[in-house]
């Protein structure tokens, strides 16, 4: 019986070392570092719109003042002619939405922008995985909590790659590979494809979002600096469809002539822009 005994220990301890190996293969191929549980510790779905009101700033902007740059970074902030903010022009050079009155621009805002832009967007949760749909031009991001780790070598994006893993009541989101396209705000704050964006996203209300992003850049600042944003839930309202290329003033002149493609880091999948539907 005892023999019995040690024999079952004996081929349990086996399996149990078997799939500890292979866990241990699989979190080295996958760059896995964290626990693959990915489970939500705290729900953040819904229909979320901005609730900034009284923050004039907070139109175009994370924070009310404008971080201290480098050389790199002032240069590319002086040179942006932005929509909004304290540097807004008529003759915009914002890729997304100018406001000559005549261009629209249609590329993507990029994280952490595409909050700023004054659209809904939605939370999905899943064992393994967070998704945000946004209303803006139908721009998607996903954000795993299933334990990876960033590639290596990442492709630089428009979204990025993101990560996330649950600390209690708060998702904390990390992303890199994000190319140098975008600009972290709708006033013309730049960044390089060195960006290293942070987030930490709760639910302090049953109707309330908050969400504190820290921005990581030292191509471009000469030191990480934070921002914030608010939202209220809208649980009767839906994601509608919002296509920006199906404007009647949408001008594909202006997007090649935004310099959007002419990047110091282009895509490693050579993406071209789309033309419109006519």
């Amino acid at each position: 019986m005892r023999n019995c005994l040690m024999s079952s220990i004996a081929a349990l301890a086996g399996v149990l070392m078997f799939f500890s190996v292979l866990h241990s293969q699989t979190a080295e191929r996958s760059g896995v570092a964290r626990p693959l549980t990915g489970a939500p510790t705290v729900d953040l779905s819904g229909v979320w719109e901005a609730n900034m009101s009284g923050m004039q700033w907070a139109e175009y902007s994370f924070a009310p003042n404008v971080p201290p740059m480098t050389p790199w970074g002032k240069e590319k902030y002086l040179a942006a002619k932005p929509s909004y903010g304290p540097k807004a022009v008529d003759k915009s050079t914002d890729y997304v939405n100018p406001t000559t009155g005549k261009d629209v621009g249609c590329l993507p805002p990029g994280v952490p922008r595409i909050y700023i832009q004054p659209f809904l967007f939605e939370i999905v949760q899943t064992p393994g995985r967070v998704v945000e749909l946004f209303e803006f031009d139908h721009h998607m991001r996903q954000i795993f909590t299933d334990g990876r780790q960033h590639p290596k070598d990442p492709d630089l994006t428009w979204m990025g790659d993101s990560i996330g893993w649950y600390e209690g009541d708060t998702l904390v989101v990390d992303t890199i590979g994000l190319n140098d396209k975008t600009w972290i705000d709708r006033g013309g704050l730049p960044h390089s494809d060195q960006l290293h964006v942070t987030e930490r996203i709760r639910r302090p209300a049953s109707d309330a979002l908050e969400i504190d992003i820290t921005i990581d850049d030292p191509k471009a600042y000469t030191k990480t600096w934070s921002g914030y944003r608010n939202f209220k839930l809208r649980p009767t309202w839906n994601i509608k469809e919002f296509i920006c290329a199906d404007n009647s003033d949408y001008n594909e002149e202006f997007i090649n002539k935004s310099g959007a493609y002419n990047s110091s880091t282009p895509s490693k999948q050579h993406a071209k822009p789309a033309k419109p539907i006519k």
